[in-house]
């Protein structure tokens, strides 16, 4: 007759400390292999954007980008040159007004404040609506391109301004005029440099 083994207290918490920590040495060892390519990704994105909303440009804006506290968050600058003078600023800026919450969106100003173009960098709204603020969805966003908030009031026209909203999510078009309002007031009040 084989001699059953009895599972005693001891064998049972040795046993769960065992399995805890091949587990957590498995995700520490596979958080480290994707780290590289994480921010290898994340920094390609970033670029993208960089390159998408500011005109043509020679210099690395990661290498003289500033930031700005603005609104409990922070605007990050990216400022182009091309021949040692200023181009554009890319501008990373944020809303939490969106239907789901918050949008970052990456804003190009021209050295005198006009809107160059505008990348969608993050949001969660809602596909088939308010996810039309992305160029690969729709062209609603190719208004604010060559505009100066200085006169073109970004607030919808339903609210007194000048943006035709996307149909059926005004409130992500809110949310989308006040990120690029957010950048403007802070590019003119002392964001150039």
């Amino acid at each position: 007759m084989a001699s059953k083994k009895e599972s005693t207290f001891t064998t049972m918490v040795l046993t769960l400390f065992l399995v805890t920590f091949i587990a957590s040495a498995a995700l520490g060892y596979l958080y480290e292999v994707t780290k590289g390519p994480i921010a290898a990704s994340k920094l390609a994105k970033l670029n993208n954007a960089i390159k998408e909303v500011v005109p043509a440009f020679d210099t690395i804006p990661q290498n003289n980008v500033y930031k700005k506290g603005v609104d409990g968050d922070t605007l990050v600058f990216y400022p182009a040159q091309k021949d040692g003078e200023l181009v554009g600023t890319a501008v990373s800026t944020f809303t939490n007004q969106g239907f789901s919450g918050e949008i970052k969106l990456m804003v190009g100003f021209l050295p005198d404040g006009t809107i160059h173009n505008i990348s969608v960098l993050e949001h969660k709204e809602t596909p088939g609506l308010g996810d039309k603020m992305q160029k690969n969805k729709s062209d609603w966003s190719i208004q604010f391109n060559g505009k100066n908030p200085d006169n073109f009031q970004l607030k919808v026209t339903k609210d007194g301004g000048d943006v035709d909203a996307i149909t059926a999510s005004t409130i992500s078009s809110r949310a989308f005029c006040e990120a690029v309002q957010r950048a403007y007031n802070a590019y003119m009040e002392g964001g150039k440099q």
